[in-house]
C-alpha cells in the first residue's frame, strides 16, 4: 500500500502561531477563552478544549469581564477591542498580520472615500469571521461579494476600490477585476488591490501538482474551512478520484482501491496530527 502525505499541506504560520500563543497561556494554567473556533478545524478545536480552552461567541464575549480571552487568526472588528476595554478583558491577541494588514488598508481607504462615491468592495465569503472583522474598518458599509453573480451589488457607474479576503482564490480574484472592469459605466475607475495570502494561494499549484502524482487523493479538512473548501475542489477538478473527510472515522465509508497510490492532503487549518490518523485508518483498511 502507498500512502503519502503531502509535505506542504497542513498550517499556515497564522495558525500556528495562533495555537502557539493558546497553548502557552493554557500551560500557565490560567483559565482561556477563545473568541470563536481558534481555528476551522473541529478536531484540533477539541483537542485544544481538553486542554482547558474555553470556545464562547462574540454575544458570550460581551457579557464576560476582567478575564483573558485570545483572539484568533482571522481578526476583529473594532468593536471587539472597545468591549474588551470597556470590560476589562485581557486580549491575548493572535490576529494573522497579514490580516490585519489588509485590515489597515481598507480603514485608510474607507477614511479616504468617506465622503465621495467610491464604494469599498470585499471579494470575500459573507459572514465568514474575517469578513466580519473587515468589514468592521468600514463601519459595516463595505459591500461583500462572492462571485460574479453578486455584480449587481455594484454600483458600476460609480468608482471601486476592490480587496479581497487573504483566503479567496486569486483566479477568482482576476475574473472579478475583468467583469468589473468590462461592465464600468461613465468612466467609472477600478482600483483593486491584491490582498490573497500567499501562504494559501501558493497551495494551489502545489494541490495540483499533488492530485496528479496520486491515483487517489483524501483530502483532510474542517467542514467550515473557506480555504478547504477552495483547495478540496481544486484538488477534485485536477483527480476526480479526490475525497474529502473531516476525521479518520470517515476513513471507513470510502470505497478505496488500496492497489492505487493515495495521497492525503489538506487545509491551512488542518493540524499534521489529523492526517497522519487518516493515514493509518487507510493502513488498517488494508489489513
Amino acid at each position: 500500500m502507498n500512502i503519502e502525505i503531502d509535505k506542504k499541506s497542513g498550517f499556515c504560520f497564522g495558525v500556528v502561531n495562533a495555537i502557539k500563543k493558546a497553548e502557552e497561556e493554557l500551560d500557565k494554567g490560567e483559565l482561556l477563552y477563545c473568541l470563536g473556533d481558534i481555528v476551522h478545524n473541529g478536531q484540533e478545536v477539541k483537542r485544544l478544549e481538553s486542554k482547558g480552552l474555553i470556545t464562547i461567541n462574540h454575544e458570550q464575549f460581551a457579557r464576560l469581564s476582567n478575564v483573558k480571552v485570545l483572539l484568533r487568526a482571522h481578526g476583529e472588528p473594532p468593536s471587539t477591542y472597545e468591549i474588551a476595554r470597556r470590560n476589562n478583558i485581557t486580549l491575548v491577541d493572535a490576529s494573522c498580520p497579514v490580516v490585519l494588514k489588509l485590515q489597515s488598508r481598507i480603514k485608510t481607504a474607507y477614511q479616504a472615500v468617506e465622503d465621495d462615491d467610491t464604494q469599498i468592495v470585499i471579494y470575500g465569503e459573507t459572514g465568514h469571521a474575517e469578513v466580519n472583522g473587515l468589514m468592521g474598518q468600514t463601519d459595516g458599509k463595505a459591500i461583500v461579494i462572492e462571485d460574479e453573480n453578486d455584480l449587481s451589488k455594484i454600483d458600476l457607474s460609480k468608482n471601486v476600490r476592490l480587496f479581497s479576503q487573504t483566503t479567496k482564490s486569486l483566479d477568482g480574484f482576476n475574473r472579478l477585476i475583468a467583469n468589473i472592469d468590462s461592465n464600468r459605466k461613465n468612466d467609472a475607475k477600478l482600483e483593486a488591490s491584491d490582498t490573497i495570502c500567499r501562504q494559501v494561494s501558493n497551495r494551489i499549484p502545489n494541490i495540483t501538482t499533488f492530485a496528479q502524482q496520486n491515483d487517489i487523493v483524501v483530502f483532510v479538512g474542517g467542514k467550515k474551512s473557506s480555504n478547504g473548501k477552495v483547495l478540496y475542489e481544486h484538488s477534485k477538478s485536477i483527480n476526480p478520484n479526490t475525497y474529502f473527510v473531516s476525521e479518520p472515522s470517515e476513513v471507513e465509508a470510502l470505497d478505496l482501491d488500496l492497489t492505487k497510490t493515495i495521497g492525503i492532503c489538506g487545509a491551512t487549518s488542518t493540524p499534521r496530527w489529523l492526517m497522519e490518523q487518516v493515514a493509518e485508518a487507510i493502513a488498517q483498511k488494508g489489513i
